[in-house]
């Protein structure tokens, strides 16, 4: 063997193997999460506590398992764990053999001869399913009401390996509808060229992150004139002094699968609510009023506790010096003494203009 074979024999063993634990984190995340949705529909069906919780067993189980230390475990993430179940009940074949000689595996013994009658698309097993899909696929495939809708782009994907993003954005342009209108369909299809996903992007995906408890870095999702801007933002509003208490930067919503950061999170404990900073690194666009109402429900929804106010947005935007565009969002904000309150307390338009131009 030549030194240059050495090198490239090496080279290939590691990425060969990187790309198996790549693959064997993603199947493990899959079997977790579809655990946890059969564990919760068997409480809800069986469990002899299951009227005492209610429509309440889902907010409980996320503020519980929280507290315990078990990450990514928010409403919205259990809900598509119980949805996840639902919809593939049928991979708990291949997962009963997964997990045999576990104890968890245990409680699956009884439902097998269930599952056998579920309606399985013939070219896709469920072998071939859990093998083939992240839960980053499923949870795009299982927002997909209709069965037959939902096993073509099972074959499509499996076929034609997609990776979980070029899987989302041909659903979202209505592929299976476009091969339906066209007159040279396995053209069409066998035009379709899937992206290779790099390991960093999968490593840096939310779920995995959760997963293996790793850091979520707000640098994932920063350039590196964002990362300056946003510095000298955390910095100005902690040097105000007026009640501005640093919370987050880069704060993940997730919500449906899709991901969403929030710049910059504060709590002001003079005016007793969140203040939620987005920063675009351009022109203003009318979607970003609806993005960041879209934050403000949430965190109306999901974090703001009794005694708080309704949060506040603020969206700076800027072409690196010019045309800067400060807009401080009132939405749902329906006293009027508490708006003129949060216009004293927060910082003048004037001086955060003046901040990201300078």
């Amino acid at each position: 063997m030549h030194y240059q074979d050495l090198i490239q024999s090496i080279e290939t063993a590691h990425h060969t193997l990187q790309k198996r634990a790549i693959s064997a984190l993603n199947q493990q995340l899959v079997i977790r999460n579809w655990l946890i949705g059969f564990y919760i529909v068997e409480f809800e069906q069986n469990g002899e506590e299951r009227a005492k919780y209610g429509e309440n067993l889902i907010k409980m189980l996320a503020k519980d398992l929280t507290q315990k230390g078990v990450k990514g475990m928010s409403n919205s993430s259990i809900k598509d764990f119980r949805q996840f179940y639902n919809t593939y009940p049928q991979i708990l074949q291949p997962i009963a053999i997964k997990l045999e000689g576990f104890e968890i595996s245990r409680p699956l013994a009884g439902q097998l001869q269930r599952v056998e009658n579920e309606l399985i698309s013939p070219k896709v097993t469920p072998e071939n399913l859990l093998s083939h899909f992240s839960f980053r696929h499923f949870t795009a495939l299982m927002r997909i009401k209709d069965p037959l809708k939902r096993a073509f782009y099972e074959k499509e994907a499996i076929k034609g390996n997609w990776n979980a993003r070029f899987l989302e954005r041909e659903i979202e342009s209505l592929l299976l509808e476009r091969v339906g209108l066209s007159t040279d369909k396995e053209a069409l299809i066998a035009n379709l060229k899937a992206e290779i996903e790099t390991i960093e992007d999968t490593i840096k995906d939310p779920y995995i992150l959760e997963f293996t408890g790793f850091k979520e870095l707000a640098t994932y999702s920063e350039n590196d004139l964002e990362t300056a801007l946003l510095d000298k933002i955390q910095h100005f509003l902690q040097e105000l002094g007026t009640g501005f208490c640093f919370e987050a930067r880069q704060k993940r919503i997730t919500m449906d699968g899709e991901h969403d950061r929030v710049d910059l999170v504060f709590y002001h404990r003079i005016l007793k609510c969140h203040i939620l900073i987005d920063l675009k690194v351009r022109k203003f666009r009318h979607s970003d009023t609806g993005q960041m109402n879209f934050y403000l429900n949430y965190y109306k929804n999901e974090v703001m506790q009794p005694t708080d106010n309704p949060p506040v947005g603020i969206i700076l935007c800027t072409e690196r010096g010019s045309d800067t565009k400060v807009l401080y969002s009132t939405a749902g904000l329906d006293n009027q003494v508490f708006v003129s309150k949060y216009l004293v307390e927060l910082p003048k338009e004037e001086d955060l203009r003046r901040l990201i131009e300078k």
